[in-house]
């Protein structure tokens, strides 16, 4: 594995969108500054808000794209690109339809499942070999309502179920960092 050297949180920027399923991914970063007292700067050059870190001895770029959700690859590979990060160096935090709310999924690699925010990574970095967390957010039900699903706020059960996965998810961090990618997995997939 190589050494994760940028993570995304996915999301829309504005307050409108700030309590919405969509935007677990910018949640995770939130979190992840709050738990170690980072704070991101907004940056046009690379079309959102980041911030270098340094996680236990792992320097890292956090990055919030504010391109909107369907132009996030945009900021991810304006980033990357230019501090020459492999896709293969990044990790991704996104929204994920097909799990219940309360999972979290760590892997690698895999098509976009429909979510516009990866399909924009993938089609703007060339590759589809970067690193996800996927939080659960479960499903409306019909593909009809998907749109108005995301882009709303989750039950009260679901949002504490959603923070638990954020949560469970941070624990892992520092082991993905240290290339303990069998072990995060197994942390994370048996958390509940």
């Amino acid at each position: 594995m190589k050494q994760i050297k940028l993570i995304v949180g996915l999301g829309n920027p504005g307050i409108k969108y700030a309590q919405t399923r969509h935007n677990v991914g910018f949640k995770f970063i939130d979190e992840l500054c709050d738990k170690y007292n980072f704070t991101l700067k907004d940056s046009k050059k690379f079309n959102g808000q980041a911030a270098k870190v340094k996680i236990e001895n792992h320097e890292i770029w956090l990055l919030k794209p504010e391109t909107y959700m369907n132009h996030s690859g945009r900021a991810v590979a304006s980033l990357a690109n230019f501090y020459k990060i492999d896709v293969e160096e990044i990790l991704v935090i996104y929204d994920e339809l097909d799990l219940p709310a309360g999972i979290a999924k760590l892997k690698k690699g895999g098509g976009h499942g429909g979510h516009n925010g990866l399909r924009d990574i993938i089609a703007l970095t060339g590759s589809n070999d970067f690193y996800r967390i996927r939080l659960g957010i479960d499903h409306p039900g019909h593909k009809s309502k998907v749109v108005s699903w995301v882009l709303n706020r989750a039950s009260q059960d679901d949002e504490i179920s959603i923070e638990s996965a954020i949560t469970n998810s941070l624990s892992i961090l520092e082991d993905i960092l240290d290339g303990k990618l069998e072990k995060a997995m197994k942390d994370l997939h048996t958390k509940k």
